[in-house]
């Protein structure tokens, strides 16, 4: 994604931001230690606001890095995040940490992706799931929701698809709701509007109970594999207060066995030699 710098001033983007998180102008104000007034001067342009202020409004309004860099521009000021490419040299500890990351995770499935759901890395967990499907889903960039929904994905192996699938749609609308990314909505309409594999729309049909099901603690994801049925609940991890673009766009899924014939499963799997790989 790139940033779009808008000839609209600062203070319409500033109003749009702080519409969108429905806040009224004293209570921004208030927690950004201003008052109503000087908002009000700053949305309708009769105030310039410093820099520092645009920082801080952006801060509690909760804008994302990338369009923190567009306000800045649009109030005259110079972008203050960098975007560097993920295999910059100075994101080299990064690259490092987040691969040792996924190496110490296996055996379970983790994944690293960017604000469009591009998958960056992924260990050999993750490798074991896709295992089997149509190269033109694996051809890089590699894309999570596309290959989760896609009718030839794994969308025919997941038992709970109308749940899981309603949660990653509307995870989607989440985030297409903090951010302004055509690339995002553009993919949200393309995978929300692909076909459900047979039997998977009809009632009760989607999920075939076990002969002992599992209290689960968090909706899981129940995937087919190789004759039998897998487990996982996922958490996603983003970085504290990034300073690059690039860097607070990641994000960092990691699937839990969410049963003990899952653990019991993966553990009992060869260990493969070699290294998580990124994409």
């Amino acid at each position: 994604m790139t940033t779009v710098v808008s000839d609209t001033g600062v203070g319409t983007l500033l109003r749009g931001w702080r519409e969108q998180r429905r806040l009224s102008q004293l209570e921004l104000a208030l927690r950004a230690d201003s008052s109503a007034r000087h908002i009000s001067f700053v949305e309708t342009g009769r105030s310039r606001p410093s820099e520092e202020m645009v920082l801080r409004l952006a801060e509690h309004l909760e804008v994302p890095v990338r369009e923190r860099n567009a306000l800045l521009l649009a109030a005259g000021y110079a972008p203050r995040y960098a975007e560097s490419p993920l295999d910059a040299p100075r994101l080299e500890t990064l690259r490092e940490g987040i691969e040792r990351l996924l190496s110490g995770y296996e055996p379970y499935p983790a994944l690293v992706v960017d604000g469009s759901y591009t998958v960056v890395a992924a260990n050999r967990g993750i490798g074991l799931l896709l295992d089997g499907l149509p190269e033109h889903l694996l051809t890089p960039p590699l894309n999570a929701m596309r290959i989760t929904l896609h009718p030839e994905g794994l969308a025919p192996r997941i038992r709970n698809l109308r749940e899981w699938r309603g949660h990653l749609l509307h995870q989607m609308e989440r985030q297409i709701a903090l951010v302004r990314s055509e690339s995002l909505r553009a993919l949200y309409e393309e995978v929300s509007a692909y076909p459900l594999p047979p039997g998977a729309d009809g009632e009760g049909a989607q999920d075939v109970p076990d002969a002992e099901m599992y209290p689960y603690f968090a909706l899981p994801l129940r995937v087919e594999h190789d004759g039998r049925v897998l487990s996982f609940v996922s958490s996603i991890s983003t970085f504290n207060t990034p300073l690059d673009v690039t860097v607070a766009e990641l994000a960092i899924e990691t699937f839990l066995p969410a049963d003990p014939a899952t653990v019991a499963y993966l553990r009992s799997l060869p260990p493969v030699e070699g290294e998580a790989g990124r994409r």
